[in-house]
């Protein structure tokens, strides 16, 4: 590599990391505020839960749809994409004054998010200067996760210091964009460009089956945590905890998603099958404590079981996703992580409008009871799941 290659590297390196962070950022933006939309526009929790299980269908959608394009066309057109895609998601989000505004404004999020998560994860680790090469995955994922717990958190302290409480945020992401756009265009492109559009297929073979399941199931549960985590959450910080703050609602919001992130670097450190079961086990006592803020309405309670919920997530989905790596053939990876990533973005819309549901049905309390009871449940089933599959590699490999 020439002397000039170098600094060329790290200056991709580092805008990249930028677009996809800037990009993710918007995502979660909308977090704090779907208590005002509820006040302004007189919708329930149940519509709330739709309005943000429509994100999670679009990043499907494009995760499905587009997922090997960049393959094909290059990252930058794609990343492009993405980046105007996003701007278009807070475009609409300034002007909305409906339900079905809101729930255009999430699905053009959520395509921008599944076409940007791997495209621009890939553009990062194939841009990364050779210092940075072991380091690359990591940075990706803390962009990615950081910016998505960060997003709830900006929104709410704008939303309490600033004016125009639903309109500062998605200014302020639409100039991170419109640098997002030429930072993209700066770029070299770094994808081998060949062969024809085409859609992801899912399949799984025969030997991935059985680690795919426990894994899968675990990164459900954890998905479907950081779903109400990024949706409900604010809705118990100033409904059942009476704290009329957007600031703390925002707060409570992204440390779910932002701990996932700040763990990544430890998580690597620790066997794929014993991660999941440690991030499961994690998962469960998460689960106890939120089940106990609930019931009790205990701002504090809520703040600890998310960032404890956040550790088990963050140790057993980039693990899960690993220990199934390890089980399946290099050409079968592609199908296979995407149907990991099926599961759990799944999670990211059932489990949450099912929870809505119920809040109407019972009320919020009961339904982030249950909530708790039953992802706990799924937690346990999976700590279950590994530590036998563990005790059965043991043995057929002292026999």
């Amino acid at each position: 590599m020439s002397a000039s290659a170098t600094p060329t590297r790290r200056r991709d390196f580092a805008l990249l990391t930028y677009v996809l962070a800037a990009i993710m950022l918007g995502a979660t933006l909308p977090t704090p505020m779907y208590d005002l939309y509820g006040q302004q526009l007189h919708f329930s929790v149940l519509t709330t839960t739709v309005i943000f299980a429509v994100y999670a269908g679009g990043v499907l959608g494009a995760l499905l749809l587009f997922g090997r394009w960049s393959d094909v066309v290059g990252r930058r057109p794609m990343l492009l994409a993405a980046a105007l895609l996003a701007i278009g998601s807070s475009v609409v989000f300034l002007a909305a004054d409906s339900v079905t505004a809101l729930l255009v404004g999430r699905v053009l999020s959520g395509l921008s998010v599944g076409i940007a998560t791997g495209t621009a994860t890939a553009a990062i680790l194939e841009s990364a200067p050779p210092r940075w090469r072991t380091r690359a995955a990591a940075v990706a994922t803390l962009a990615n996760l950081g910016a998505l717990g960060l997003g709830p958190m900006v929104a709410g302290a704008l939303i309490q210091f600033a004016p125009a409480p639903l309109h500062t945020a998605f200014v302020v992401h639409i100039v991170l964009m419109t640098i997002a756009v030429p930072a993209i265009a700066m770029t070299g492109e770094t994808a081998e460009r060949g062969g024809r559009l085409s859609i992801q297929r899912l399949s799984l073979p025969p030997q991935t089956r059985s680690v795919f399941a426990v894994a899968a199931t675990a990164a459900f549960a954890g998905f479907a945590v950081n779903a109400m985590f990024t949706s409900v959450a604010p809705t118990f910080v100033t409904t059942l905890m009476g704290v009329q703050s957007h600031a703390v609602a925002g707060v409570v919001a992204g440390l779910t998603v932002l701990t996932a992130g700040v763990v990544q670097p430890a998580a690597v450190r620790v066997a794929p099958s014993r991660a999941i079961a440690i991030g499961s086990a994690v998962l469960i006592v998460a689960m106890v404590m939120l089940l106990a803020a609930v019931k009790f309405s205990s701002l504090w309670g809520l703040v600890v079981a998310a960032i404890v919920a956040g550790m088990g997530q963050g140790l057993s989905f980039g693990r899960g996703l690993a220990a199934v790596a390890e089980r399946t053939p290099p050409d079968r990876r592609a199908e296979v992580s995407s149907s990991y990533f099926l599961v759990a973005y799944i999670a990211l819309s059932l489990p949450i409008v099912a929870m809505g549901a119920a809040a109407r049905s019972w009320g919020l309390q009961a339904a982030g009871e249950v909530f708790a009871i039953v992802i706990g449940v799924l937690a346990l089933i999976c700590f279950v799941a590994i530590v036998i599959q563990e005790r059965r590699d043991r043995s057929g490999s002292s026999t």
